[in-house]
């Protein structure tokens, strides 16, 4: 990780900022957003490869290649990892490098803030996937349904791993939400109204509000079940009386948001990408923009259709289908626009718009799916099959990870000075589209066939082997896409074609600086006058009012001028300090204690830290 970081120190100039130190106790939220991108990509590779070694044991039928009780371990953590170690990550690595870029601001809000949010993410992912070597790994699915959680059922320190690593896991997302909601609303350019700004800052505003109003009602879940646990409390105990749903009322309450979590910062990259490429603007901007508001506060009024098999009545079937069905009209609405920007552009096929094509393509048959499932009548015969499965993957995979390699290719060059190559790249998405449709295509027809998800064999006599075989094909074709991705970073960060501080005619203010950005962003802070202000600099010609006038360039304030606040390493020492006490408390809540000293001493070193000004 250091090594693949290191290659971009070119985000600060100064020989003195350079080295492994300069990133551990970087404030800076381009390094940051590095330093993410990097974690989140190390943690895809790994439930990658949890994920090849399911399809492995799944390829043949009766097969005995892992037992059964590590399976349910890969398929727990391949999920928990995809989700809240690689896709939420990747999605908060492009928060913090470019939307302070976007709105024409020198940092965020709360720099150290920022930074403990990163460690709070690496110590919290590393907590979780430790569970590995200290009693096993959590094992009872990323949702972790009562009553599979009971002490009695899982007598092992998995579940605690699982309950104590998320809580980590949530703190990290939630310091992260509250700074960008706070850097977007306060940090704006002068004459960025709302309406002004960049859709992907919208999305990720969104994004933000969904996290500060669902990850508490996931907190709460968590505590229940650690003290139902821990201390007997009865929370979900059909025993003494109480009710096993409640756990999946409050999980899939946070569990639905999450999914636009996870989709809506590559719906606003693709929002970038395909105005770019097809050289018009956004066809219906604040169509798009109210389209991701609304699918951010309808997230919360779907989660149910999670369980239309448990009994709810028909009164809640009935509401819930219709409101699942409701949601479907804004992501249609963002589907038609897109296609709508394209129509009649001047169509460039880079790897990034390929990307975002397929992304399209791939969401909409995600999303078609998901219609079905609206229904509960389709959903009680689809309910626990591979069919969910293919869903789900055609949402996250042909949806999230499509959109966020597209953002890689996009930004790439603003973040290292070279571009990645065309070839190289136009391989891996051709890998990595044919891989993705070769395994969940056939999920489809599997799951309809009957196959229930999250088992570790099946007979031969039910007829799923070839299916089944050509899915682990495709997901090898899928690592090859990935090697080649790999292959094509390493080369281009050492030796790729220099990319210019505009390599795509960019359209909005992060292309009208250097690549990579000095430290300070902006040398003086731009005026705004458009939701698309470096094009109408660029382009006066296409507008039929006076241009936009922007400054952003090195004929601002003296470098020596800027103030930016100090490196500082107390985030690390508070991160380190609470995953460390979150872990002993399993082995021994007296331990527990040396993590929480640490965490307190990193606490007043903060608070007493001579530090620069957040902000001149």
């Amino acid at each position: 990780m250091a090594t693949a970081v290191g290659a971009f120190g070119g985000a600060d100039h100064a020989a003195s900022k350079s080295g492994v130190w300069s990133w551990i106790t970087t404030v800076d939220h381009k390094r940051i957003g590095i330093l993410y991108g990097v974690t989140a990509v190390t943690f895809f590779l790994i439930g990658g490869f949890e994920a090849l070694l399911i399809r492995l044991q799944l390829a043949e039928a009766e097969s005995t290649l892992i037992a059964a009780g590590l399976f349910n371990q890969l398929f727990t953590m391949h999920a928990l990892t995809m989700i809240f170690l690689a896709i939420m990550p990747l999605g908060a690595a492009f928060f913090n490098f470019i939307v302070p870029l976007q709105i024409g601001a020198r940092d965020v809000a709360f720099p150290r803030l920022n930074a403990l949010s990163y460690w709070l993410f690496l110590f919290g992912a590393l907590l979780l996937n430790s569970s590995f070597i200290f009693g096993g790994a959590p094992d009872v699915g990323w949702f972790a349904y009562a009553n599979l959680t009971a002490l009695e059922y899982s007598p092992s320190s998995a579940v605690d791993f699982f309950a104590l690593g998320m809580l980590v896991l949530g703190v990290s997302s939630l310091a992260a939400a509250l700074n960008f909601i706070i850097t977007i609303l306060n940090l704006r350019a002068p004459g960025m109204t709302l309406m002004r700004m960049p859709v992907f800052t919208w999305m990720t505003l969104v994004v933000s509000f969904l996290l500060v109003f669902a990850l508490p009602i996931l907190t709460v879940g968590l505590v229940q079940l650690l003290f139902w646990r821990e201390f007997g409390m009865p929370f979900f105990s059909a025993e003494a009386g109480a009710d096993p749903l409640l756990w999946q009322h409050i999980f899939w309450l946070f569990g639905h948001p999450e999914v636009y979590i996870l989709i809506l910062p590559a719906m606003g990259i693709v929002s970038e990408i395909l105005p770019t490429y097809s050289r018009k603007p956004l066809f219906g901007y604040s169509t798009v923009v109210f389209a991701g508001v609304a699918i951010g506060f309808m997230g919360f009024a779907v989660w149910a259709h999670h369980m239309f098999t448990v009994g709810l009545g028909s009164i809640a079937l009935a509401a819930f289908s219709a409101s699942t069905m409701l949601i479907a009209v804004p992501t249609g609405i963002k589907i038609f626009n897109w296609i709508a920007t394209l129509w009649g552009g001047s169509i460039q096929f880079t790897t990034a718009m390929l990307f975002a094509l397929g992304f399209v393509a791939l969401f909409v048959i995600g999303g078609l799916s998901g219609v079905m499932h609206a229904s509960p009548p389709v959903d009680t015969q689809q309910q626990d099959t591979y069919f969910v499965v293919a869903h789900l993957h055609y949402v996250l995979f042909g949806g999230s990870i499509m959109g966020l390699f597209g953002g890689i290719y996009y930004w790439f060059p603003k973040m290292t000075g070279r571009l990645l190559s065309e070839g190289w790249g136009k391989l891996h998405f051709w890998l990595m589209f044919i891989g993705m449709n070769v395994t969940f295509g056939p999920m489809h027809l599997v799951g309809i066939d009957g196959m229930p998800r999250r088992i570790n064999t099946y007979d031969e006599s039910m007829g799923w082997e070839l299916l089944n075989q050509i899915e682990t094909v495709g997901a090898f074709i899928i690592a090859l896409s990935v090697a080649v991705f790999l292959v094509n970073f390493f080369k281009s960060v050492k030796s790729g074609e220099p990319a210019g501080d505009d390599p795509w005619d960019g359209r909005t203010l992060e292309w009208s600086i250097s690549s990579p950005p000095p430290e300070y962003n902006f040398a003086r802070i731009p005026v705004v006058h458009s939701n698309e202000p470096f094009w109408d600099q660029k382009h006066p010609e296409l507008k039929h009012d006076a241009p936009p006038v922007i400054a952003g360039g090195a004929d601002g304030e003296a470098e020596e001028s800027i103030h930016m606040p100090n490196p500082s390493y107390w985030p690390i020492v508070v991160g380190f300090g609470t995953a460390l006490a979150a872990g002993l408390v399993i082995v021994n809540p007296w331990l527990a204690s040396i993590g929480a000293v640490i965490g307190l001493l990193g606490i007043y070193g903060w608070v007493f830290e001579p530090a620069g000004p957040e902000h001149h």
